[in-house]
This record gives C-alpha cells, sequence and structure tokens, in this order.
C-alpha cells in the first residue's frame, strides 16, 4: 500500500485526510458508524470561551450540489470541551486540532492561551463578528488577519496554530501572506462562502438568518483555485478543503500544492465518506505506481 503518512508543522499525520469543523461535531455520532481513529485528524466542532446556543432555526438549508448554514457557533464552550470531548478524542490516537473563535482579540487571546499545549493543533476561525470593530469579519482585511494571528499566536507556546481564510475576500493571496507574517504555522481553507436561498412561496429567506455559510461539492472548483493561489503565495504548509467528496477531488488539492484535506458536507450525504476517501486514495496511488502521496503535492503543470 502506498504511505499516505503526512507532516504538517512537526505533527504527524497517518493520512491526510480530516474531519472539517463543524460537520463531525467532536466525533462521537460517527465513531458509532466506524472507528474514527482511521482518520488523520478531526477539527472540532468551532469553539467559543462560554457555551452558545446558536442562531435561530431554520439554519440549515439545501441548494442544488451545495447547502448553506447558519448555525452560529453552537458548542458547548472550551471547559466543558476540556473535560469532556477531549478525552475521547485523545482515546482514538488521531491528530486532535481545536477549531476556535471569538468576537475580540482577547477572546481569541485566552481561548488559544487554555487550549495550548492540551490539543496538537489550533485552527483560528477568523470568520466570527469583531464586535469591538464594529461586526466586521476578522478574517476579511490583510490587516485583521495578521493583527489576530499575531495576538493568538502570541498566547501560545506549544502548540502548531493554522489559520482558516474566509473565501469572502479580494485577494486569498494577500490574506495568505497576512496570517503567515502575522506567524500562522499553516493556513486552512476555504471556509464558506456567504449565500442565501428564498423561498418563492412566501417571498421570504429560508434561513431566519437570512444569509448563511455555501459549502459542498458545487463550491469544489473556487476552493481548488483558491487553495492553488495560497500555496504559491506562502512557505507554510497549507491545508485545503471545499467541497472533497472523493479521493480524486482530494488529490486535486493536494496535486494544487496542499498537505492535506479536510472533508465536510460529504459526511452529511455519506458517513462512509472519509473511510472511503482514504482507501480511493491508497487504491488511485496503487494504480498509477506512486509510493508516497508528498510525490504529488504541488505537481500541478501549468501550460
Amino acid at each position: 500500500m502506498a504511505n499516505l503518512h503526512t507532516q504538517i508543522c512537526g505533527v504527524s499525520f497517518s493520512n491526510p485526510v480530516i474531519a472539517a469543523s463543524g460537520t463531525f461535531g467532536f466525533g462521537r455520532e460517527f465513531n458509532e458508524v466506524y472507528d474514527i481513529s482511521v482518520l488523520g485528524g478531526i477539527s472540532t466542532k468551532g469553539l467559543t470561551l462560554e457555551a452558545r446556543l446558536g442562531n435561530p432555526t431554520p439554519r440549515i438549508a439545501e441548494g442544488h450540489g451545495v447547502i448553506l448554514n447558519a448555525v452560529g457557533l453552537q458548542n458547548p464552550g472550551v471547559e466543558k470541551f476540556i473535560a469532556d470531548d477531549l478525552p475521547f478524542l485523545r482515546s482514538k490516537g488521531i491528530v486532535v486540532i481545536a477549531n476556535v473563535a471569538g468576537k475580540t482579540l482577547e477572546d481569541y487571546a485566552e481561548i488559544c492561551r487554555r487550549l495550548d499545549g492540551l490539543v496538537d493543533m489550533i485552527e483560528l476561525n477568523i470568520s466570527c463578528p469583531n464586535v469591538k470593530c464594529g461586526g466586521m469579519a476578522f478574517g476579511i482585511y490583510p490587516e485583521s488577519v495578521e493583527q489576530v494571528t499575531s495576538v493568538a499566536k502570541g498566547a501560545m507556546a506549544r502548540t502548531p496554530l493554522i489559520v482558516k481564510l474566509s473565501p469572502n475576500v479580494a485577494s486569498i493571496a494577500e490574506n495568505a501572506q497576512a496570517a503567515e507574517r502575522g506567524g500562522a504555522d499553516c493556513i486552512s481553507l476555504i471556509n464558506t462562502i456567504t449565500g442565501m436561498v428564498i423561498d418563492v412561496e412566501k417571498r421570504k429567506p429560508i434561513l431566519a438568518n437570512v444569509t448563511g455559510g455555501v459549502s459542498g461539492a458545487g463550491i469544489k472548483p473556487i476552493a481548488v483555485r483558491m487553495t492553488y493561489e495560497a500555496c504559491k503565495a506562502v512557505k507554510i504548509p497549507v491545508i485545503g478543503m471545499g467541497g472533497i467528496t472523493c479521493a480524486e477531488d482530494a488529490l486535486e488539492f493536494i496535486i494544487a500544492g496542499a498537505h492535506a484535506v479536510q472533508v465536510g458536507t460529504a459526511n452529511f450525504t455519506d458517513t462512509l465518506a472519509m473511510p472511503k476517501i482514504i482507501a480511493g486514495l491508497n487504491d488511485w496511488l496503487d494504480a498509477h505506481g506512486v509510493a508516497d502521496i508528498a510525490m504529488l503535492r504541488g505537481t500541478l503543470k501549468i501550460g
């Protein structure tokens, strides 16, 4: 069998397939379907300092080839995660990435401080409102990307920092570089694309929040393009995601330059999506005589 082992920032992954934040909870429910220790890692449900109930319902809507969500970071809070969920994830022997969010710079610093050394990596979700800046998202402008990254990195001494980039920006390359300047050890992308669906009979938005994050197979070409641009722009490792449903999808991101991938929405339509993708990677590499998946990274041919 081909070697799927992947190293990112000194962290060892048995394979490059990671459960994306928000679609896998903390892994308990999926572990009833299959042993999640087969995964390379898990990025947890987005964590905040205090528990959050999330947005009002309805907060999930379907589109053609996509879904929209406006869940609103419902989560039990960081301390409950540390007490109740982290021991379970540790028992599975997979890489644990804590996805974290905040309303202020101080929130980001404090949650990173509490998790430093307890998880394998921390993934900074910078799509949440920055209340002190009039509700503007941290992840839109390079200046704020660099600032929040620097603050979070300054609060950590032992844990590699991933910055998860928003696609709702003028230049993904510039924001990737801003995260790198701020001290990010790795970047991941893309987060969801802002969208909207309307009930034509009621002439009202389907989501109570009006807009939501678009994910699913339909966004993959956008995600691949942005991952490619980010990989060219920075020297730090990149984790790609967005619309991955099969091994060939994952390989597109790796050929574009990504070290690993995260799989999200596919888990809703097929609970075995990630084990199938891992097996598919093995099969594809064996069929093409590729001994190590790292041999494919960044091998895109242009022209």
